[in-house]
């Protein structure tokens, strides 16, 4: 089993905070920017993890029922990366999205790298894709097509602002009894 990691940014003084009520209010008013755009997606493709929630809540907001999501790795911590970012499986489905009109929603355009691979993957493989995401970045590669909000500081999202709750394995929860259940 692979525990996600949890990037800490508690010591970070200048930080942008995205609460879940604001959340609700950023899925909407992205959703209404998509709306009134000659563009009519006709699926949503969440970059994921950052952009799952996002991706979810634009869906409903725009009564998008075909979605999917790709899996992309490229932050390890706090304002680090990898060298590039990286395709993981499992693997988008791409023969199935030719000529289709796909929204690409991600958290964050940061320094945009991540949404290029997205895009470019989609548009090689006969898409037309646009993206929408919260917040950009003004060092990012790509322009979004869609965005909530400017910030050039660290975001803390509402759903890793806490550490993962973690489950102990199998052999770690026998060895923490204390003994056998009196009844």
């Amino acid at each position: 089993m692979t525990i996600a990691f949890h990037a800490d940014s508690s010591s970070l003084v200048d930080k942008e905070v995205l609460t879940w009520e604001m959340f609700g209010t950023a899925c909407r008013d992205l959703a209404q920017l998509v709306a009134d755009s000659s563009f009519r997606p006709e699926v949503l493709v969440a970059v994921a993890r950052g952009g799952l929630l996002p991706g979810g809540g634009l869906s409903y907001a725009l009564g998008i029922k075909l979605t999917d999501a790709i899996n992309v790795e490229f932050y390890t911590d706090v304002e680090e990366t990898l060298p590039d970012p990286v395709l993981l499986a499992p693997h988008l489905d791409t023969d199935s999205l030719e000529g289709r009109h796909i929204l690409v929603v991600d958290d964050v355009a940061d320094s945009g790298r991540t949404l290029a691979l997205v895009l470019d993957l989609l548009q090689q493989h006969g898409a037309e894709a646009r993206s929408a995401v919260l917040y950009a970045k003004p060092r990012s590669e790509v322009t979004p097509d869609y965005v909530w909000r400017q910030t050039d500081k660290w975001i803390v999202f509402p759903w890793s602002a806490e550490p993962p709750v973690l489950v102990p394995l199998p052999d770690e929860a026998v060895e923490g009894r204390t003994g056998a259940a009196s009844g």
